[in-house]
């Protein structure tokens, strides 16, 4: 399926909201490959880093998510995001919403430039090399 239609097939009050979400990740994290695939038994908008998941967007029944691992990966960010998106409900790496109310887009499109500039899997091979020592 394509990004195109995974959108188009989603409620039409948030198609607009989700394709401008959308935009946001692919124009501010150059990083970024999006393709739609299944991820938690959903299907959703998948955004892969080179080697590693980095974002996910998704409609489900009753609200949108934004999956962000780099806020998941960083406090100091997820503090920050949650006082900024006050109405949105913070999960662990991810962020659920129903409207752009509470998920404004010039917000997300702060909360993905700073998270553009996280390379998860450099961090994740640290990690990886400090568990062998």
């Amino acid at each position: 399926m394509t990004i195109d239609l995974y959108i188009s097939s989603q409620p039409e009050e948030r198609r607009e909201l989700l394709k401008a979400l959308h935009c946001i990740i692919t124009d501010n994290d150059k990083t970024v490959t999006a393709t739609v695939g299944p991820m938690m038994g959903k299907e959703m908008i998948l955004y892969h880093a080179p080697g590693i998941f980095k974002y996910g967007l998704a409609s489900v029944k009753n609200y949108m998510s934004l999956h962000v691992l780099p806020v998941y990966g960083s406090p100091t960010l997820c503090d920050k995001y949650k006082k900024l998106l006050p109405r949105a409900a913070f999960q662990k790496g991810c962020i659920n919403f129903k409207d752009a109310a509470e998920m404004p887009p010039d917000t997300v499109t702060a909360l993905i430039h700073d998270c553009a500039k996280i390379d998860l899997k450099q961090i994740r091979d640290a990690w990886l090399q400090s568990k062998k020592k």
